[in-house]
């Protein structure tokens, strides 16, 4: 969303650059509660199910009524409550992953009808997917209430050079949109219109190079919904403008709280885990690392924007996890630069590459 993050740059970067600091003043100030403290992403437990939805929008199947919703979407910025409710469920089975998202709206429209065209424009459901969680290589689908869609696959975070493929698609993607309502109709009021999503495990690997079938794992996924302001011309919806002819700005709410107006940050995405047992839901929990992982990136975040600004700083970082030292720290390996960070508990060395990609050594 390349048009969206421009908008937003300058508030971007003070929100961000101003949550670090808050971060860097807590772990300075008391560094045993710095990771603990941490707020870490949003978890969904996907259900397995032998008898697959029909993609039809309408929720009529017996199998989506026995899933819990999700919690209800927040403002991106993870403080202010929406105006309209949004929540969304998911399933899965041998050949799809089942997304069902409800949207609560007075004043359901739409005009845009070409697909991979820029959907946000319109009020939109976008779903985000990073497989193997290294925030690279990652999947954006964006549709809205007239069903039309956007998908494509980005290298890297928009961060990072991006690199966007805008003509790849989700090969065998189902989806189908129900109103309840009627839809670009001002002369009533709407009530919600529902989006039901098929996505093959085919039409995904593209970014799912270890494992096609996540089972009794974690994937990185988060939800977004693009919502604008209305005014009508000659019965007809647009987004609205303000007295110097621009565009009022968007609301953007999530699933997952990113805390900055900008969903390409991948490592702030909820964990979704797909469970075969659906008698062992109750007992899944996030990664014991996730507290971990959003304090290094925390400080990979921080040291990026310092190095923008000409003032490099390869200082290593330090405090205290779970009554242990965790290091912060440069390294340079075959002329790669990465900043690496030991679990004390388990070992493991987890490595931020020089351009945000995660790598994970395991002994």
């Amino acid at each position: 969303m390349i048009t969206r993050i421009k908008r937003n740059k300058i508030k971007y970067l003070f929100s961000g650059f101003s949550f670090l600091v808050m971060i860097i003043f807590t772990c300075n100030k008391n560094p045993s509660l710095a990771i603990e403290s941490m707020e870490i992403p949003r978890l969904f437990v996907a259900q397995y199910t032998s008898t697959p939805p029909e993609i039809n929008g309408v929720i009529e199947a017996e199998i989506w009524d026995e899933i819990a919703w999700s919690t209800t979407f927040i403002d991106i910025e993870g403080v202010l409550k929406p105006k309209y409710d949004t929540r969304m469920k998911m399933l899965w089975d041998e050949q799809n992953l089942y997304i069902l998202a409800q949207l609560e709206e007075p004043h359901i429209w739409g005009n845009l009808k070409q697909r991979d065209t820029v959907i946000f424009y319109n009020n939109d459901f976008e779903v985000f997917i990073d497989p193997n969680g290294d925030t690279h290589q990652y999947i954006e689908l964006e549709i809205n209430a007239l069903n039309t869609v956007w998908d494509l696959f980005l290298e890297k975070p928009y961060r990072n050079n991006v690199i966007v493929d805008n003509e790849w698609n989700i090969k065998g993607l189902q989806s189908a949109v129900a109103v309840e309502g009627t839809i670009n109709d001002p002369s009533d009021i709407d009530k919600y219109w529902n989006i039901e999503i098929a996505l093959p495990w085919e039409g995904l690997k593209r970014g799912n190079t270890e494992v096609q079938i996540p089972r009794n794992s974690f994937w990185r996924i988060n939800f977004s919904r693009v919502n604008w302001d209305f005014s009508l011309n000659n019965n007809s919806y647009q987004r609205k403008k303000d007295e110097k002819g621009k565009f009022l700005k968007e609301y953007n709410w999530v699933w997952s709280p990113q805390y900055v107006i900008n969903m390409h940050e991948p490592e702030r995405w909820g964990y979704v885990f797909f469970a075969e047992n659906t008698t062992a839901q109750r007992d899944i929990e996030l990664p014991e690392d996730a507290h971990l992982l959003q304090w290094m990136y925390a400080q990979y975040r921080n040291k990026l924007s310092l190095a923008r600004q000409n003032n490099d700083d390869d200082t290593p970082v330090s405090t205290f996890w779970k009554g242990k030292k965790v290091m912060f720290e440069k390294q340079t390996l075959q002329d790669t630069v990465y900043w690496v960070t030991t679990n004390p508990k388990t070992e493991v060395v987890y490595q931020i590459r020089y351009d945000g990609k995660l790598l994970i050594q395991k002994e």
